[in-house]
This record gives C-alpha cells, sequence and structure tokens, in this order.
C-alpha cells in the first residue's frame, strides 16, 4: 500500500457531490494530482459539461495506454434512507460509504494513482493517456465523445484503453468486460379518437392498438444468442394514457420498450423492425403511430487476445482469480472508445452501484490500484 493513496483520493472525490452533470471540483482534484505528477493536462469542455484529458510521455509515442472512466454519479435519491451521509465518505468497518463509492470514483482513484506511482518509480518508454469524463450517466453526449474528438483534433492517440467501470458481481477479480450489448430505447404515440366508453363503436380506441402493439413486441424473440452474447431482450417499460375518467375512450396514449441487442442486430435494423411493426398496427387498427427511436450505443466486442490477456494476467497475480470474459450488464463509455482502439473492462464488485448506502471495501480499493499498477508495468515491459 506504499505511494499515492488511492482509498484517501477516492474519499476526496467522492466528497464532491458531483450528481450528473454537476462536477463540484471533481475533475479540478484529479487535474491537480495528474499535472503535479508531469501528465500534460488538457480540459476537453463541451455543452457545459467538464472533461479531463492527461498525458503522461511524449505525443505520438507509438506505445501508448490508455485509461478512461467518469466523476459523475446518479442521484441519491430519499436521503432519510442512508445511513451515511451520501456524500460523506465516511468509513466503517473497513467499509467506505457514499453515492460513487462503487461506480466509479475508486475505479478513476486506483487507476489515476497506478499511473502517477508508476511514472514517478519507472517512466516508461512511451505514454499514459487518462481521460475522464463528468457526463457518463446522464445522457453522455459531452462526455467521452467530446474526450475522443480533442483528442482526433490534437493528434492524441491511445493504442489500448481499459475502462475501470465496476464489473465484478460478486467477488473481487471474478469478471471482466470485453464488450457490451448496444441499447435502443423506442417511444411510440398511438393516436385515435375519443369518445364515450359505452359507444366505442363510435371512437378509436388508442389502447386496443397500442397493447396489440407492445404484445407483438415483447413475444418476439429477437435472437438466441451468439458466441460472445446472450440473447438480446425487448423490455415493455411504460405505458401512459393519463386517462383519469373510466368512461372516456382517449385519444392517445404512449409507451416506450427498451431493447438491449447483441451483434447479430444493429440499431438501424432494429429501428426498421419497429417501424414496420408500428406500420402494420397502424393499418390494422385504422390510428396514426409515431414512432421515436434513439440508439444509445450499437454492441461491440474486443475479441479475446493480447489486451484481456494482459488485464486477466494482472488480476489472477493480484486476486488468485482468473477473470471470466463477459459481454453482460448495461452500457458504458466503452462504447465509444471501442472506435478508437481496442477497449476492455475491469474495475471493482459492482453489487451496491446506484443503490442507497452504496459503499466499497477499503482492501478491495488497494487491490484494484495494485492490479492497474501491474498491468501497466506488463504493459511497458
Amino acid at each position: 500500500m506504499s505511494g499515492l493513496d488511492p482509498a484517501e483520493l477516492t474519499a476526496k472525490l467522492v466528497r464532491c457531490a458531483s450528481v450528473t452533470p454537476a462536477n463540484e471540483g471533481a475533475l479540478e482534484i484529479l487535474h491537480e494530482l495528474l499535472a503535479d505528477a508531469g501528465f500534460e493536462c488538457a480540459w476537453a469542455d463541451r455543452g457545459g459539461i467538464r472533461n479531463l484529458f492527461a498525458r503522461w510521455g511524449k505525443k505520438g509515442n507509438t506505445k501508448s495506454f490508455g485509461f478512461n472512466g467518469h466523476t459523475d454519479v446518479v442521484p441519491i435519491g430519499n436521503a432519510a434512507d442512508w445511513s451515511m451521509p451520501p456524500f460523506g465518505a465516511e468509513i466503517k468497518d473497513g467499509i467506505m460509504y457514499g453515492r460513487g463509492t462503487t461506480d466509479m470514483k475508486s475505479g478513476v482513484a486506483a487507476f489515476a494513482a497506478a499511473a502517477v506511482d508508476f511514472v514517478r518509480d519507472a517512466p516508461p518508454d512511451g505514454s499514459i493517456i487518462i481521460a475522464i469524463t463528468g457526463d457518463e450517466e446522464g445522457d453522455a453526449d459531452h462526455g467521452t465523445t467530446a474526450l475522443l474528438e480533442y483528442m482526433k483534433n490534437n493528434g492524441e492517440r491511445m493504442d489500448v484503453c481499459l475502462v475501470g467501470e465496476p464489473t465484478c458481481p460478486d467477488t473481487m477479480g471474478d469478471m471482466m468486460k470485453i464488450g457490451r450489448r448496444g441499447s435502443l430505447n423506442a417511444h411510440f404515440r398511438v393516436v385515435g379518437k375519443q369518445g364515450h366508453a359505452a359507444y366505442p363503436h363510435r371512437a378509436n380506441n388508442p389502447l386496443s392498438a397500442m397493447v396489440r402493439l407492445m404484445d407483438s413486441l415483447a413475444s418476439h424473440e429477437l435472437d438466441q444468442g451468439s458466441d460472445h452474447f446472450d440473447a438480446s431482450t425487448l423490455a415493455v417499460v411504460t405505458i401512459d394514457t393519463g386517462n383519469p375518467a373510466t368512461n372516456v375512450i382517449p385519444a392517445e396514449c404512449c409507451a416506450a420498450v427498451n431493447i438491449r441487442f447483441n451483434e447479430l442486430h444493429s440499431g438501424a435494423s432494429l429501428t426498421e423492425w419497429l417501424n414496420q411493426r408500428a406500420a402494420d398496427i397502424q393499418d390494422q387498427y385504422g390510428v396514426q403511430i409515431q414512432v421515436d427511436v434513439k440508439v444509445s450505443g450499437e454492441s461491440f466486442i474486443t475479441p479475446p487476445g493480447v489486451l484481456s490477456d494482459l488485464v486477466g494476467n494482472a488480476v489472477k497475480a493480484e486476486t488468485g482469480i482468473t477473470p471470466t470474459l463477459s459481454t453482460t450488464g448495461g452500457t458504458s463509455d466503452a462504447r465509444f472508445v471501442k472506435s478508437h482502439c481496442p477497449v476492455v473492462e475491469f474495475g471493482l464488485v459492482g453489487q451496491s452501484m446506484h443503490q442507497v448506502d452504496e459503499h466499497v471495501r477499503v482492501e478491495h480499493i488497494h487491490q484494484l490500484k495494485a492490479i492497474y499498477g501491474r498491468v501497466l508495468k506488463d504493459y511497458f515491459a
């Protein structure tokens, strides 16, 4: 546990109430730390979002390792439900509590501390890039994408990247992400004709069409999975009419679905399918259906190989566990990085992320720093 204390740095970051898209000084703490260690730092702000780019070593070095992460956090919910201050970073029985302790200020602190110690103790022949955003938990329109845009415009490049998101489901070291499913949100608005519930023939009930549409989508098997991905899923997440009267057929209703999809689909192919299903129901029921689709990210995979072996070997050396290679879970900013360079994700046990009393074992923060430090040592060996 020598060198820069990642748990102390985590606590400083947690005490910044950086509920997305607020920053509240979190990135300034990292800017000062990295600049003092010899990193060349720059702000890659866009759309009112603060983003930090930092590089140690010369621009254009043929060997460059990157870390990516975020300091914004989700809202705390009802503060009264917390048994510990949500931004206090208080430690009890070896566990630090606070929003962002797991997702993912500990990860950021661990790779920042590992990188600082590494360049101070054994300056590598190459460069280390750290790209940290304040816009991952929100729309993510001006976060890592802005950092990658900055890098492109300024001749900066990572050869490989490690995203420090929490990836382990149960035990420190048990899982690494080598890809992610794509994510798509679709909103539907069905417009019919309002009328009296006792005279349905004089109305055109949009709910009948919407229920049929939602059933046709939810009951459809998208696929049965692939070599590296589970089966794609579609979930109906809301159906809304805003109709308080039981004797009135409403004029319109809305619904939304979320699709998590593997590499057997694309955002474009699924959008086409959704529009066709809506058109079929529209013709069948004589209603008007509007469809609005937003693709949050396409599915991707970094095939098992040099990068996953590098990280996996470091994890095993520090934990005694060989991590499972997985593509499960939600989206992350790796979906943006994958277009820049090969990327994998490894981080803490994520059981408490986004929950009340989010927490992390202090020993795991130190362990994660050791893993990241070993990754750097082996990469530049």
